[in-house]
């Protein structure tokens, strides 16, 4: 039974628990997220160019992201654990703003959504990037992290107006 608040991760007392999702239908289900980290100018440009010293921050930040999403439910105490079946990260160089921008895709066939996983795999890529370049900019500022879009399941659709 749900908190009265509506808030499903309460039950009627108050207490927190893991929804029961055993009776919601497996259907397709995707979620897409973004985030940016901006950063001196220069630093923007090692990243560019490849050039960091401890090697290739946006393959390794891509990498953190991927695995983060699978990680999910060992982050938040309350998220289910979900075999996703698609994860891609990818980043966007903004030179105007000095920033990086990630978007991260997650989809599954399950009872419940992908937002969570694909929001873990943006905070953990930016926070990637943060430690591999924070002996030559600390500080870099993370913003902006949000769900854009999640398709699937009971509510249908929702894309964020622009």
């Amino acid at each position: 039974m749900q908190a009265p608040s509506g808030l499903t991760h309460f039950d009627a007392h108050g207490q927190a628990h893991m929804v029961d999702v055993a009776a919601k239908a497996a259907t397709h289900r995707v979620a897409v997220a973004q985030g940016r980290i901006t950063m001196l100018p220069a630093t923007l440009q090692v990243i560019a160019q490849g050039s960091a010293r401890k090697g290739d921050v946006l393959g390794v930040a891509r990498i953190a992201g991927i695995m983060a999403a699978k990680k999910t439910s060992e982050l938040i105490p309350l998220c289910h654990p979900l075999a996703l079946t698609h994860v891609a990260v990818e980043f966007q160089i903004d030179e105007a703003s000095s920033a990086v921008s990630c978007q991260a895709t997650v989809e599954t066939v399950g009872p419940t959504g992908v937002e969570m996983e694909a929001l873990t795999a943006v905070q953990v890529a930016l926070l990637t990037i943060y430690d591999m370049c924070k002996a030559i900019d600390r500080g870099m500022v993370m913003t902006d992290v949000k769900v854009l879009e999640k398709h699937g399941g009971k509510s249908g659709s929702w894309v964020v107006q622009p």
